[in-house]
């Protein structure tokens, strides 16, 4: 029996399709039960351990997606990156259940000369998105020292909203540019990376204790994404540069913004921070030789079946 925590995000909501589609048994860990979903749920509170025996009953493996990506404030963060992911290490302490954690690329460091980092690499986050998925990292291997680690890149495709938030700008016939020169990145298409995670949870391969980055091998710039973006829409899109201290001035807006809602947003210094590195690139070939697994969706690609999604979805019009 599968246990996916985060079932509701947009990786876990592909994880769980993907597993019921196989045929596995699988149980969805949530808050609430608010909606009909293919599988069986388990009500939750990481964050006091709250329903997490009755979740865990019968479970033999457990892939752990639940963590916040945005947040109010840094203590948002902490709380659900490193305090619940916490909370169900130490339940599975002792057990025999394999634990997939998905961390992230932030967690390490931006490639300080382009060539990609690897699972060696010094981890030195440069935002508290990335320390506080390092934290987590270090909360799992004290607690669950056998435990798989995961740390993917930019992770794209239908139902994300991160990049979607680029992909409607170009579908506004708008590209912005962060200070002056390329931004490079990693990402990965959510159905390989999920097929990844499953390999990670299945194969007597993946070495306990391991932590593997789960990329596409060829980097992109956000300039090619917007670009190949606006291929597929057939539009046409202008450049904007946004100068470094505006783009934090903007940030720091979309904070405000956010307590006065209440709603943390994508925007903020803290994104900022992250955005204005010229290199996010990680190296997947561990996965590769230990998992056998490749990410085989090139981005036009996996752009053209996310934008079909939004296009679908009404999300975007072009």
């Amino acid at each position: 029996m599968f246990l996916v925590t985060g079932a509701t995000g947009f990786i876990g909501s592909h994880l769980v399709e993907k597993l019921c589609a196989s045929g596995r048994p699988v149980r969805a860990l949530v808050r609430r039960v608010d909606r009909d979903w293919p599988c069986a749920t388990a009500c939750c509170d990481l964050a006091t351990g709250r329903g997490l025996e009755d979740a865990l009953d019968g479970v033999d493996t457990v892939i752990h997606l639940a963590g916040a990506t945005k947040a109010l404030t840094p203590e948002d963060y902490y709380s659900a990156n490193v305090r619940a992911t916490g909370t169900l290490a130490r339940a599975l302490a002792g057990r025999a259940v394999r634990l997939v954690h998905v961390s992230s690329l932030a967690a390490v460091v931006p490639s300080p000369d382009g060539r990609p980092v690897d699972e060696d690499t010094l981890p030195h986050p440069v935002s508290q998105y990335g320390r506080s998925k390092l934290e987590g990292e270090r909360m799992v291997r004290e607690l669950k020292p056998d435990a798989v680690v995961v740390r993917p890149p930019v992770v794209y495709g239908p139902g994300d909203t991160g990049v979607f938030r680029i992909l409607k700008s170009v579908s506004r016939g708008w590209i912005f540019e962060i200070g002056g020169g390329d931004r490079w990145f990693s990402a990965v298409y959510v159905g390989d990376l999920v097929d990844g995670l499953i390999r990670a949870a299945v194969t007597d391969a993946a070495i306990a204790g391991r932590t593997y980055f789960m990329a596409h091998p060829q980097p992109n710039s956000w300039t090619s994404l917007a670009s190949a973006a606006a291929r597929i829409m057939g539009v046409k899109a202008r450049r904007v540069r946004v100068p470094l201290p505006m783009a934090y001035a903007v940030g720091y807006c979309a904070e405000i913004w956010s307590h006065i809602t209440r709603r943390p947003g994508i925007v903020s210094r803290d994104k900022i921070a992250d955005a204005q590195c010229a290199h996010w690139v990680c190296d997947s070939r561990r996965a590769a030789a230990d998992l056998g697994w490749e990410a085989a969706t090139a981005l036009e690609a996996g752009l053209a079946e996310a934008l079909a999604w939004y296009k679908e979805a009404g999300w975007i019009r072009y």
